[in-house]
């Protein structure tokens, strides 16, 4: 599994938007049919909400990707 760092922006990023600013899904359209088939992962449980708030300190899984998020500028 591939692990990326995505650094965060304020206090929160909605998974949505992130499954897109980080290139693993090609669009919003996209990114809401992988959450809502169930194929992404936060903190390790499956997670349908397109528009859940994370956090930096969570990690997000999605097509053979792990993403570490931390706290940006």
């Amino acid at each position: 599994m591939n692990t990326l760092q995505f650094a965060v922006r304020g206090e929160f990023i909605q998974l949505d938007q992130l499954l897109k600013a980080t290139g693993l899904c090609e669009s919003g359209g996209a990114a809401h049919a992988a959450i809502g088939d169930g194929l992404v992962r936060v903190d390790g449980a499956v997670d349908t909400r397109k528009r859940a708030k994370i956090r930096p300190g969570q990690q997000v899984e999605f097509a053979d990707t792990r993403l570490d998020l931390v706290a940006g500028g």
